[in-house]
């Protein structure tokens, strides 16, 4: 018992020894305007809560409160102020409502006394620039710890509205402020040294309308931007009320127009008025509404229920916070080390010694407050979290957050991309064009019900999803819409978009640079390119000689030749072979005369037989006129199948060849003349192409004013006038030659871009139709609409030949290779006649003991005779004779002819002998 007692001794000594004083006293000095104001009662509403709970300062601690007042703009009665309530004996002073003079100066009093100041609200003050100016690290802090300030700085509040101005996609904006620190929205809006590090607006060919006002400049100003047709306006004013019944008054409240207002107070006010006309209002909130602050909210309202409404003021939220964050201070002070009574006087200039310290305790504090999560770093507040707020559904509702570690999150996009919008009415521009809007045939229709078409479908099927009514006129000039290169100004579409005289514009407008630098565009409902419409040639007459058509001129002159040099090859090859002579038939009655068979005559019946698929009754005998007849008939084998299977294309194949086959053809050439449209974006494409064939094309349509047509209806009928081509897009050109099979498309695509929905630069109206268009194309719909109005409307062309199959005539490089090997059988058929021949001179020159000279010479004497096919054996014996007279008789052995009536080969030397005998 006794050991119990002295534990429980010590550590009641050693509690009472570090336990805080049992009287904290703070100061609060606040203007006369915010006496017994929410802001004054928060703050006693914090002591309240910190001295019922006793959960931060222990059952031993008291917190107590004192609050003075000066009057606006006395600095030196505040100064007094300030100094009488440290001469009381405080540990923290609390200052709101401080301009900038009376801020530095409270600053210059606490740093000197270190005495913790601590600014719930802030004024315009760069404390990131000090503390660069601050070499030293501890005179840094001191520089920056004085004072502590809860509210984000004006930089990160900048950045906050930056994000949201970039999300939001606003490229011209309006922005009105009425004290000079609004300026810093602007400079962190266009700074260019932001702008190139994370994509600021300067980047993007943005266009920012400034002006200071007053309240006496509402309305001038409001004008202004109304004339000017900027939808998008940045507010950071203070009379709110005043503002908002002019925007009323003004009628600037429909859909089109996008207010963003730097307070984060905006809840307070009634937006009542602002619910019915889809008008878009958006702010940051500092206060965290979670269901424990939520409770805190409520009981506050108790404590005071004469001073609150149901929305806590953001200041009021931030002394709250002040308080919070100084006991929560005090806790960790205490912690560790006992904390002396502040004791401090402005005439003694005496600092406090625990200042400094418990200030170090304040600035490491981490705790969830009426503000979110309260830290610090060098006496600011560390990464706060703001709250995007927007209106809708007559309320403003949170749709994202924003710090500056993770900068804007959005998590409701459908509160950008629709709404409550369905009593808006859109003013919509278009161009009267097939299939995309059409007036239909009723005459008893009006307005909307006027129209129909492709474009009209779509129009309507997006308007169903954003939700917007509208209507429709038709452009007074007829035109897409150009710039003039001298005067700089847009005609038709364009024109009246950038004038604000329509809201959209619907129709085959195509998105490019030009365009896009004056007004907005969706994304592309429709991919397309600009293509070659020309006129299809009549069918060619058949020609008398068309069976020719499957060879080429230069083929039929090769075989021409071919069969002239093979006719006159075998003639000269049957002559030299010895086995091509043969003795004719007992019944014919010349005995002892050999006969060649392939006479001149005979070998051009033999080749043309052969070529022709036909007999000739004549068969070679000797392996070299069998070589030349075998080359010969590969030779007429690959020709006339080659010949057929073309015939049976060109018989069959409607061949019909245009003049022209691609935009080179077209620039190279002067007899066809060619144009775009006037006044449209295939016009500005071969204006500014650099390519060197749209750029002669160009200058060609330059040069020729009337080429080009002021509608696409004009362009085709001149089309099928003839002589001319028209430089048209993709989706055009199919409808028209899918109705007409007189048109056809020359060459592919010359370039790629899309057709979308234009609007004025800025328009709120561009992210909601985008995602509308997006959403149409993942369903197919778009898709659908292409072929009710393309293929399913019952006036197509039915076209026997869709694709361009058309033969061509066979050249010397296709069947090239079988004259090459018409040449080496020839070549090799004389080399085999010129063996045989001399084989048969060496073996006469052996049987009959000549010389091979002799016998050669008689030999070629008889073969160069190419008047006589028969040899006389007087003649060719005579050597013979002359030589052989001792040799023996022998008697002539008939040989009967075979069934074909040809004589059988007999060797040369036995019919030699038998012509000796007779002649003996």
């Amino acid at each position: 018992m006794r050991l119990d007692s002295l534990l429980l001794l010590l550590y009641w000594s050693f509690e009472n020894v570090l336990s805080l004083p049992q009287v904290i006293r703070i100061g609060g000095i606040f203007p006369e305007e915010l006496k017994s104001s929410p802001v004054e009662v928060a703050f006693k509403y914090a002591v309240f809560s910190v001295n019922r709970e006793r959960k931060l300062l222990g059952n031993n601690t008291t917190l107590v409160y004192r609050t003075l007042y000066y009057k606006n703009n006395d600095i030196f009665q505040a100064s007094k102020i300030g100094c009488q309530l440290m001469n009381g004996g405080i540990s923290a002073l609390f200052a709101t409502g401080v301009d900038v003079s009376l801020e530095s100066h409270l600053k210059s009093l606490s740093f000197s006394l270190d005495l913790p100041l601590i600014l719930p609200t802030s004024s315009f003050y760069d404390t990131e620039s000090m503390s660069r100016s601050t070499t030293a690290a501890s005179s840094s802090f001191q520089m920056n710890g004085y004072p502590l300030k809860l509210t984000p700085s004006k930089s990160l509040l900048a950045m906050a509205l930056r994000d949201a101005v970039l999300f939001l996609n606003w490229t011209r904006v309006a922005l009105l402020y009425e004290e000079q620190d609004g300026l810093m929205q602007v400079e962190y809006l266009i700074k260019k040294r932001e702008a190139s590090q994370k994509g600021g607006l300067s980047s993007r060919r943005s266009e920012i309308f400034t002006r200071e006002v007053t309240p006496t400049t509402y309305r001038d100003v409001l004008k202004e931007i109304k004339r000017r047709q900027i939808f998008n306006v940045i507010v950071d004013i203070k009379h709110l009320p005043l503002f908002f019944r002019i925007i009323l008054q003004l009628q600037m409240n429909d859909a089109r127009y996008h207010y963003h207002f730097t307070t984060m107070d905006l809840e307070m006010y009634d937006l009542e008025d602002f619910g019915y006309n889809s008008v878009n209002i958006t702010s940051f909130r500092l206060i965290d509404h979670t269901p424990e602050n939520t409770r805190i909210i409520e009981d506050m309202q108790r404590f005071n229920a004469k001073s609150y409404s149901k929305v806590l003021q953001t200041d009021a939220a931030l002394i709250y916070d002040g308080v919070l964050s100084f006991c929560h201070g005090l806790k960790a002070f205490d912690a560790s080390r006992e904390i002396r009574p502040a004791n401090v006087s402005c005439d003694r200039e005496q600092s406090w010694p625990d200042g400094l310290s418990l200030l170090n305790y304040i600035n490491s504090v981490s705790f969830d407050g009426l503000t979110g999560k309260i830290q610090f770093r060098e006496g600011v507040r560390y990464d706060p979290t703001l709250t995007l707020m927007k209106l809708k559904n007559r309320a403003l509702q949170p749709v994202g957050y924003w710090s500056p570690s993770k900068r804007l999150l959005v998590h409701d996009y459908k509160a950008f991309s629709s709404g409550d919008t369905i009593n808006i009415t859109l003013r919509v521009t278009t161009i009267l064009e097939k299939p995309y809007v059409m007036v239909k045939h009723d005459t008893n229709l009006t307005g909307n019900a006027r129209y129909e078409g492709f474009c009209i479908d779509l129009l309507k099927d997006v308007a169903n999803l954003v939700g917007f009514q509208y209507t429709i006129d038709v452009v007074k000039d007829g035109k897409y819409g150009v710039e003039d290169p001298v005067t700089k100004e847009w005609n038709g579409i364009v024109r009246e978009l950038i004038d604000g005289k329509v809201d959209l514009a619907v129709g085959s407008m195509t998105i490019n640079s030009a365009r896009e630098k004056v007004i907005d565009f969706t994304k592309p409902f429709r991919n397309l390119g600009i293509s070659i419409l020309f006129k299809l040639p009549k069918k060619p007459p058949a020609r008398l000689f068309s069976f020719l058509n499957p060879l080429s001129a230069e083929i039929w002159v090769l075989v021409a030749g071919a069969y002239l040099i093979v006719c006159f090859t075998l003639f000269v090859v049957a002559r030299f072979t010895p086995n091509e002579w043969l003795a004719p038939p007992p019944c014919a009655g010349d005995e002892g005369v050999l006969e060649n068979q392939f006479s001149f005559a005979n070998s051009v019946w033999f080749i043309t037989g052969t070529f022709l698929r036909q007999g000739s009754g004549l068969n070679p005998k000797a392996t070299s006129t069998r070589l030349v007849g075998g080359i010969w008939w590969f030779f007429t084998l690959i020709i006339v199948s080659s010949y057929t299977a073309n015939l049976a294309a060109f018989l069959t194949v409607d061949r019909k060849s245009t003049p022209i086959e691609s935009a080179d053809d077209l620039a190279e050439q002067t007899d066809i003349s060619y144009g775009t449209l006037e006044s449209g974006s295939t016009m500005d494409f071969f204006r500014n192409s650099t390519i060197t064939t749209y750029q002669k094309m160009w200058g060609y349509m330059e040069s020729r004013p009337n080429v080009f047509v002021q509608t696409y209806e004009q362009g085709i009928k001149r089309v099928l006038q003839g002589n001319y081509a028209f430089l048209i897009e993709s989706p055009m050109l199919d409808y028209v030659v899918q109705r007409d099979c007189n048109l056809t498309q020359i060459g592919g695509l010359l370039d790629s871009k899309g057709y979308g929905i234009g609007m004025p630069k800025g328009s709120p109206w561009r992210d909601k139709l985008s995602l509308a268009i997006l959403e149409l194309q993942e369903k197919g719909i778009i898709q659908l609409l292409y072929n009710k109005w393309w293929k399913n409307t019952g006036d197509v062309c039915n076209r026997d030949d869709k694709k361009d199959s058309k033969a061509s005539p066979l050249g010397i490089d296709n069947i090239g290779g079988v004259f090459v090997v018409l040449v080496a059988g020839l070549v090799l058929a004389v080399f085999v006649a010129i063996c045989e021949f001399c084989c048969h001179v060496r073996r006469n020159a052996s049987l009959r003991k000549a010389s091979w000279c002799s016998e050669l010479q008689g030999e070629l004497k008889l073969a160069v005779r190419c008047c006589h096919s028969a040899r006389d054996e007087a003649i060719l014996d005579h050597h013979h004779h002359v030589h052989n007279k001792s040799s023996p008789s022998s008697t002539y052995v008939p040989v009967m002819p075979d069934s074909s009536g040809n004589q059988p080969p007999m060797p040369m030397f036995e019919m030699r002998k038998t012509s000796f005998e007779f002649n003996s």
